[in-house]
Order: structure tokens, then sequence, then C-alpha cells
């Protein structure tokens, strides 16, 4: 904070940073720019999906992926910097995310970004990408510190007490699946089309969510922990005896699943609330939520409820803004510039990049 305050004092001129976001099924670039009291704005956002590459196979193949991000990574930070209408020589730095994520498409946006830092003579900063979902609040809502957020993704499932830039503690995490990928498995058993998440929201729309009681699991716990995989197994069991399925089937326990999972969500979101109060000694400035399975319109509603409950602010960032895309590593980028944070030119690429490093260490100890 007292960087920030600083940049202030000094009246200092926004920041511009470049975004490069390779780590999955997305090429993005992006070019945003934060003033220096933490204005911001979202001056081009170029995103190129691989879905149509990687849908005969039925998930994402890092192989490809890889591929597919050199083939078209250079055509899209150039479209991004023609759509903001600047030149490299008035960026204040370049960001990529460097992990976690698919290591192959990582090295391609890391090195991508090092040497456009290199010849541009800009400072590099290696972004994590969990942190730029945490932070994608701040972009869109300018959203205070300190905050709870919900980041539920094909990846990841946690809660985090957002307390500052690089000052993240984890609240919960998932014991097995993550809710998106859950959501992907359930689809991939009742043979619906990749992406599998928006399908089963799509089916679910037109089942009777009511007609099967499956498990909520840990529901009720004080640890704001997950658990999907027995919810998992009782959709297979259950569809296994009724096969074989009949739409009405299909749409029927897509609701039912999607029900459990909101439940439970709102459960744990909940959980995660008296955590936060325990640990901070008092409540958040909002509840955020940020990930692709943030996109899911009845987690959303469901979690808009949970914030009145707790009398706090409800933040979701557009639909667009919670997958993967280069505005949200730009925009981290910037956040720790404005903080005097850069890295070197030979920072790593990282598979793996808890936001909490105590919480993972602590996780493996457990084990």
């Amino acid at each position: 904070m007292a960087a920030r305050k600083a940049l202030e004092d000094q009246g200092l001129p926004d920041l511009m940073v470049l975004g490069i976001e390779t780590t999955c099924d997305e090429t993005s670039a992006a070019v945003v720019t934060r003033s220096p009291s933490g204005a911001s704005d979202i001056r081009s956002n170029v995103i190129r999906s691989q879905v149509e590459i990687h849908s005969p196979y039925g998930g994402v193949v890092p192989e490809i992926a890889a591929r597919a991000h050199v083939e078209v990574l250079d055509h899209v930070i150039a479209e991004a910097m023609r759509q903001a209408n600047v030149d490299y020589s008035e960026l204040s730095g370049i960001a990529a995310a460097a992990g976690p994520g698919l290591i192959g498409g990582v090295i391609v946006g890391l090195t991508t970004a090092k040497a456009i830092a290199l010849a541009a003579k800009k400072p590099l900063v290696a972004v994590n990408h969990l942190e730029a979902h945490a932070l994608t609040a701040r972009l869109t809502d300018g959203v205070a510190f300190p905050y709870l957020l919900l980041l539920v993704s094909g990846g990841h499932t946690q809660l985090l007490a957002i307390e500052d830039v690089g000052k993240y503690t984890r609240l919960g995490t998932t014991l097995d699946d993550a809710v998106g990928e859950a959501f992907d498995k359930v689809a991939k058993m009742l043979s619906l089309p990749y992406p599998g998440g928006p399908q089963v929201e799509e089916q679910a729309k037109h089942g009777y969510s009511a007609r099967f009681a499956f498990p909520r699991p840990l529901m009720g716990r004080r640890e704001p922990d997950f658990s999907l995989s027995g919810l998992k197994t009782a959709v297979r069991l259950e569809a296994d005896r009724l096969a074989p399925l009949s739409d009405e089937d299909v749409a029927d326990l897509c609701a039912s699943f999607q029900a459990a999972v909101v439940d439970l969500i709102a459960d744990r979101v909940r959980a995660g609330a008296r955590a936060f109060r325990d640990r901070l000694g008092r409540g958040p400035t909002a509840l955020v939520v940020a990930g692709g399975v943030a996109a899911n319109g009845m987690i959303r509603e469901s979690l808009a409820k949970v914030a009145a409950e707790l009398n706090t602010r409800f933040a979701m960032p557009a639909p667009v803004l919670c997958t993967d895309n280069g505005a949200m590593i730009a925009w981290a980028g910037a956040e720790r510039l404005a903080r005097g944070i850069r890295d070197r030119l030979d920072v790593s690429p990282r598979a793996r990049w808890p936001l909490d490093p105590a919480a993972a260490a602590s996780a493996t100890a457990r084990a």
C-alpha cells in the first residue's frame, strides 16, 4: 500500500501494460492501463480459443495446445497492439502468465514476453495465472482489499482471503476434483460435447433437479474445503443404472447434479466467510467469484444471495474476463509494477505455482 501511495504522491502517469496468456487452450493478448489511483481501462483484449482443435479429443491435448499458441500468438499480440493504438515504446511493461498451466503453452507465452521486453527495453512481469484471476475484480469493479475470493475453474477450486497484491491466504480447497473438472467429467459420462461445463448447464435448464437425490459432500463442515468426487460417482452410478439414457434422463441428471453443486458451493462459501473473519478479525469488503465456472448462471445467482446474507458486496467480472484472457494478466502486471515489482529475464516458467505456498506446504506435509 505504501508503494501505491508513493505513486499517487509523485503524480506519476498511468501504467500501460501488454499482457500475454497461454496457460491452457486460449491464446490471448491485451493492453490495459492503470492510473496511480487504481482506475483501469481495457484498451484491447484479443482471445483466440482452441475449442475446435481439441473437441475431437474430448479435452485439451497439451502438445497440440502449445503448437497452436506458437502459430497464432504473434498475430494475437499484433492485433491487441493495433486495437489499443499504441506502440511498444509507450508501454510501461510486458506481463506474461508464467504458470501454473500446461508447461508447453506457458513457455511459449513467457518466452515471447521476454523477447518483447528485451527488444523494447521494458520491465518484465512474470504473473501467476491464479493471481490474475484473483485480482480481476479490481480491474472490473474496483474492489478494495481485503476480500473473499471463490476461484472456480477446470483445474482449481479454492477459497482465498485476498489481503493485498502478493498477500493471499488459502482458506479452503478441493480435496479431489475441481468444480469445473467435475462438470467436464459428468458431461463426458453423459456423452455431451466438449467443453462440458456449458453443455451441462444448458441441459440442466430443461431438467427436473429434484429427480435424483445426489449427495452434497462436506455440507455443514466448519473447514471450508470442497469434495466433488463422491457426487461425480453418484451421477455415474445413476447413469449406469438407467442406461440407455433418454434425453429426459440426461437433462434430469444434469439438473440434479448442478443443483447439488450449487448447494455445496453456497455452503462452502459461508464456511469460507467464517474462516475469513476468524483470520482477519473482520468481514470481507466483497465476495468475489472468478474462473471459468463463474459463468454458470445458477452458481452466480446463488452466490449473489450468499453475499446478501453476509451483508457484503458481490462482484463477478464479465464472463469473458472469468475465463483465461490477456486483460487479467496485463492488470496483474500493472498492479505489481505499481508496487515496484518486476522480474529478471531469466525467470522460469512453472507448471505448478500455488498462490499460498504455506498452504501448499502444509497440505504436502499432511499427505
